[in-house]
């Protein structure tokens, strides 16, 4: 008797702590972590690193092809590579926060990820995370998850993340940011934040970051077929 492995899709707003949890969960359950939102921030850092206006739609979308676009994971995260460059300490700055939803939001890049994503959760066992994985990415996924936490709560979280770092902004200017983010997310014509009916809602804005992993490892459980 073996427990099966099962995919996972968790979706959510930014600042909901998708990607870390989902690294924590994954390592528990000896399951493949795919962080999809570092796939978009990479053909976000190589669209500004080219010195292309994120608004020219088709300069972003001829961009594509080029990028060779790999990801090499690790105990605790993944690599990221553009053209075989280790972008991974790049893509979390402020400039990338600035502008990864537009270009998320071009039809012709998440075409471009979606393919790369499928074909990595093919082997099963996998958990992605992102704010379409569940409604486009992997739509018949074992088990559907949308983390999520008020404004306020998730901004906190950020500031407290970048005090005493090169990024750090007034907590003001966070909030602002991650509604920005929210309205920009659930509006975009291509593939919009949305919870799926059959998604599992989790609200983390009274739970802590291990309280918040235990649920979702129950979750998982729960949802795990012996054979």
């Amino acid at each position: 008797m073996s427990l099966k492995k099962i995919a996972v899709a968790i979706d959510g707003p930014a600042g909901a702590g998708k990607s870390s949890i989902s690294k924590v969960v994954a390592n528990q359950l000896d399951y493949l972590y795919i962080d999809t939102g570092a796939m978009y921030r990479a053909v976000t850092w190589a669209v500004l690193h080219e010195h292309i206006d994120v608004h020219n739609q088709q300069a972003v979308e001829q961009l594509l092809p080029s990028l060779n676009l790999s990801m090499e994971p690790t105990e605790t995260a993944c690599k990221v590579f553009i053209g075989g460059e280790n972008i991974t300490d790049f893509i979390r700055q402020p400039k990338i926060n600035d502008n990864v939803s537009i270009i998320a939001s071009y039809k012709a890049v998440r075409q471009y990820l979606v393919e790369r994503q499928r074909a990595m959760a093919a082997v099963g066992g996998v958990i992605l995370d992102g704010r379409d994985i569940g409604s486009v990415v992997l739509p018949k996924a074992e088990l559907k998850i949308y983390l999520t936490a008020s404004v306020e709560t998730r901004a906190k979280r950020r500031w407290l993340e970048v005090q005493g770092t090169p990024n750090e902004l007034p907590l003001e200017d966070i909030i602002a940011s991650v509604t920005e983010r929210d309205e920009m997310d659930k509006n975009r014509k291509e593939s919009p934040l949305v919870q799926v009916p059959d998604a599992v809602l989790v609200d983390s804005s009274n739970m802590t970051f291990d309280e918040t992993v235990a649920h979702i490892l129950s979750l998982v459980e729960a949802r795990t077929n012996y054979e």
